[in-house]
């Protein structure tokens, strides 16, 4: 029988490459987890947006592996204090907080917060966000909307009112409730009002964060008042950049801490968080008695001549107790009307204006200012003792009070570009305040145990992929008060979600980062 032959078929199936392990992989890393503990060698593997692996995985493959040869892989940084509103809808990359290795923010502090948080997260996401975005439901904006600036104590009807918006904005994902209790119209509220309000956070899960009334003299009594806030509503306290900014008290962090510490022990969970800057900022209208700006009527009050004065003996009774002879520590940030003014301080303004020097004719400047719509301000207040005092306390997380920048535009606080960067390069490089591991965990776990992030803050698998890679030694900071629009320089790689956002020190057109919705 004759043997049948069949025709050879060559390349009968297509060759198909073996799939990747992992989307992305870091290799010989020094891994600072976010723990706080010792650095370990290893390699970070990412999948689908979360940390897939960490460990040694030499025969692991990626579509994208970087050698990360010895440079530091840590959790991306976490913001808890931050005021982005009205700003990321600008550039929603946020490209100030992601050269400075932040990948998640906490917006709606001091008492400021969109109200309709379900229609702003979903018109941030619609956008594309380059970092994630939470919020808190500000004090300020829902007292501002049920009583507008009324200076008075709110009836029963009207916390009702607001109590409801709380519950609806912790509904729609906030963390938390805040206050700004040093500002309008939040300062003429008392102590019963605000722990109403916290009640309705406090159901949800959330965390109560506090500008006190007062940040200087005053400051165990508004330290005391934060806490039993949370105490009688039943949830984590949090005091917003901790300071002391009277110079008159300078010295003074000691006693403050000794108390959070006292509070502690007792089982309250307090904590507090920090910017490293000796310089505050925020509006014009604060260096004005509240009294004098309820109701909006700050012009009609200046064009009264004896209520002029008032307001100017007032001012001047605080500066002394401030310990400051004028105002020469006050400079003008933002000011619409007249971008000359912008880096300049009060003093230096009147005497623009021809003024003599003194008092008097800074008192007078800034009644221009304000007539004219106000002005935004940094405000030389800190002593740096007590800076690093407070840096060195376990429980104070770093956060820059900042917001998203437009490059060029104004002459805002430095803290915006360079927060994290200058900790890492001045605070742990230079003067040795904290160690890295612990300056890390400062700017990770911490605030996300803070704020319940319990899937970030952690380089751990199964978490959230934001991670950021940088080298200690060339970490720096660049923005100045001078020149304030310039990036920090040495995070040379950021991941939000698994997304590469900064590489090579340069940012991508990736846009990973999302709204983050508290869930109870």
């Amino acid at each position: 029988m004759s043997k049948r032959r069949f025709p050879l078929l060559l390349c009968a199936l297509p060759l198909v490459a073996a799939a990747a392990d992992y989307d992305v992989l870091i290799r010989n890393a020094r891994v600072m987890d976010g723990s706080g503990n010792p650095w370990f060698r290893a390699d970070v593997a990412v999948k689908e947006g979360r940390i897939a692996a960490v460990g040694r995985l030499a025969n692991a493959s990626a579509t994208r592996t970087i050698d990360a040869r010895e440079r530091v892989v840590a959790p991306g940084f976490i913001d808890v204090h931050v005021h982005v509103e009205g700003n990321i809808e600008r550039n929603p990359r946020a490209d100030n907080f992601l050269l400075d290795g932040v990948t998640t923010v906490i917006t709606g502090n001091c008492g400021g917060s969109e109200l309709n948080l379900a229609a702003w997260f979903e018109k941030l996401d619609k956008l594309g966000l380059g970092i994630n975005v939470a919020s808190l439901v500000g004090h300020n904006s829902v007292r501002r909307e049920v009583m507008g600036t009324a200076n008075r104590l709110a009836t029963p009807e009207e916390i009702q009112k607001m109590q409801a918006l709380v519950d609806r904005a912790m509904r729609e994902g906030a963390v938390g409730f805040s206050t700004g209790l040093e500002y309008v119209p939040g300062t003429y509220s008392n102590t019963a009002e605000v722990v109403a309000l916290a009640k309705a956070a406090a159901a949800h899960g959330g965390v109560y964060t506090s500008h006190m009334r007062d940040e200087g003299i005053h400051e165990i009594e508004t330290i005391t008042e934060a806490v039993n806030v949370g105490k009688e509503a039943g949830m984590p306290v949090e005091i917003s950049h901790l300071k002391i900014d009277r110079r008159r008290v300078w010295g003074a962090s000691d006693q403050l801490l000794a108390l959070i510490e006292k509070f502690r022990r007792e089982g309250v969970d307090v904590v507090a968080d920090q910017y490293p800057y000796d310089r505050a900022s925020t509006n014009l209208g604060i260096r004005l008695p509240t009294w004098a700006l309820a109701e909006g009527k700050i012009k009609e009050r200046l064009a009264d001549p004896a209520t002029r004065r008032k307001i100017a003996e007032e001012m001047k009774r605080n500066l002394a107790d401030m310990g400051e002879p004028d105002y020469s520590f006050a400079t003008v940030a933002r000011f619409t009307p007249d971008a000359s003014y912008e880096g300049k301080t009060i003093s230096e303004i009147a005497a623009m204006k021809g003024r003599a020097p003194g008092l008097d004719g800074d008192i007078e400047t800034i009644f221009d200012l304000m007539n004219a719509g106000g002005a935004g301000m940094i405000y030389r207040l800190m002593g740096e003792a007590d800076i690093e005092r407070i840096m060195r306390y376990p429980y104070t997380a770093i956060a820059s009070d900042g917001g998203v920048t437009e490059v060029g535009v104004g002459n805002p606080h430095p803290r915006s570009y360079g927060t994290n960067a200058r900790v890492l390069a001045e605070y742990v490089r230079v003067r040795g305040v904290l160690k890295l591991e612990d300056a890390i965990r400062r700017m990770t776990s911490l605030p996300a145990r803070t704020f319940g992030l319990s899937d970030r803050g952690l380089v751990r698998e199964g978490m959230a992929a934001d991670l950021v890679m940088f080298d200690p030694a060339r970490v720096e900071d660049k923005a100045t008060y001078a020149k304030p629009h310039q990036y920090s320089q040495g995070f040379d790689m950021v991941l939000v979600n698994g997304g590469i956002v900064v590489d090579g020190g340069k940012l991508t057109d990736a846009r990973s980062g999302h709204t983050l919705r508290h869930r109870p």
